[in-house]
């Protein structure tokens, strides 16, 4: 009888761990605050935005757009992932292939279950997008693009479900060109913004890509860890071997990272840019500073890093904590990112009357739920795929 290279599990699918009673209440329970959070929202489309959520004419994106680029970002990098595997022929990662690929397809669905309720009329997006098609519009570029990963990508998963890896291959390149161009379009709608500058200049969209390879390391290495102990597995060598490859590879883009943090604070403290100076105060001495040293920093950053090389990433149980961290730096990054950006008004250097030097926001209790709807939509589907994929095993 063959066997599964991710555990040695035996053909005929017995797997007791995934029939537990606390595997089926887990899914129950993130099944429930999907529909609660589904529910914040459509009842914030019925009464309006202005009456349920937190944003302003001066601060006009809040935490869902925040939570929608951490989605859309973790789901780039996932594919990227995946595609050092069966793309690219790198066998140490072909374990973990077909979760990340499921994961990629995932996280870019709950991305855009939780911006459908930041767009307040999202119903007329699929017939405007075609027929009010503005080529010049960035928004309009991530969209198009960002819906056409997603067909390559579930198109690359059931080519990968059949053992088709002809057409797999093609179609995980096609999906990975794809989805960088819409990750770099994404750091373009920032980046091209003048009237923001914080967020203004040519290196977001690479910060983007960089920061989704990073991303999809730490997220495969989480929900690798999560399958095995919700499924109740030992972990086999040779997927230890490749979480451990991605471990080491996620050094480099935690290195990379690091020094785009560092450049980062010094081009806003040291430039002629009041804007971008004001808003690196918030986050290094301000009312941020606690996300920014706290969650960028430290989780996002510093601690997985000190973590696998301590460790050597050869401990599941330190990278298992280090994704963790790394998962909660990583949302900080993308929060901070977007609502940081919003904060300086735009006339804070003339000195005008009564205005204020700096705007503020919270986010409402039905902004907050509808992102713990995305997350537990994410977290069903993971336990979903585990169950009816069998744990996304490969044979040998």
């Amino acid at each position: 009888m063959s066997n599964y290279i991710a555990g040695f599990i035996p053909r005929d699918g017995s797997l007791q761990g995934s029939r537990s009673a606390a595997y089926s209440l887990a899914m129950a329970v993130m099944a429930v605050l999907t529909l609660v959070g589904i529910a914040s929202g459509v009842y914030s489309l019925y009464v309006g935005h202005e009456h349920t959520f937190g944003i302003s004419r001066e601060v006009p994106w809040g935490v869902l757009i925040a939570a929608y680029v951490f989605f859309v970002v973790t789901s780039t990098g996932l594919c990227i992932v995946s595609s050092l595997g069966h793309v690219f022929g790198y066998k140490e990662f072909l374990p973990i292939a077909k979760r990340a690929v499921y994961l990629s397809i995932v996280t870019i669905i709950s991305g855009f279950l939780v911006i459908a309720f930041e767009i307040e009329n999202s119903w007329r997006m699929p017939y405007g997008n075609v027929v009010g098609a503005n080529l010049s519009s960035n928004i309009w570029w991530m969209g198009t693009l960002y819906g056409a990963y997603l067909v390559f990508m579930i198109l690359e998963f059931i080519m990968l479900q059949r053992g088709n890896h002809k057409y797999s291959i093609i179609l995980g390149l096609s999906g990975l060109l794809i989805g960088i161009a819409a990750h770099s379009n994404l750091g373009a709608v920032f980046g091209l913004l003048g009237g923001r500058e914080y967020w203004h200049g040519p290196y977001m969209p690479i910060y983007f890509i960089v920061s989704a390879a990073l991303s999809g390391c730490i997220a495969i290495i989480f929900f690798t860890c999560m399958a095995y102990k919700a499924n109740g597995w030992k972990m086999s060598p040779v997927t230890k071997h490749s979480v451990h490859t991605v471990a080491r590879t996620a050094i480099l883009f935690l290195s990379t990272l690091m020094f785009f943090t560092i450049w980062k604070v010094i081009a806003g403290l040291t430039g002629v840019i009041p804007g971008k100076y004001q808003a690196m105060t918030m986050l290094i001495s301000g009312d941020y500073a606690v996300n920014f040293w706290g969650g960028e920093v430290a989780m996002g950053l510093i601690l997985p890093f000190v973590i696998i090389m301590i460790y050597k990433g050869k401990s599941l149980n330190a990278l298992f904590f280090a994704s963790i961290l790394g998962m909660i730096g990583i949302y900080m990054m993308r929060y901070d990112l977007v609502i940081v950006g919003q904060l300086v008004p735009h006339f804070h250097g003339m000195r005008i009357l009564n205005y204020p030097e700096q705007f503020s926001y919270t986010p409402s209790i039905y902004e907050s739920l509808i992102v713990v709807g995305g997350i537990a939509f994410c977290g069903f589907m993971f336990l979903l795929g585990e169950r009816v994929f069998y744990g996304h095993l490969s044979e040998k």
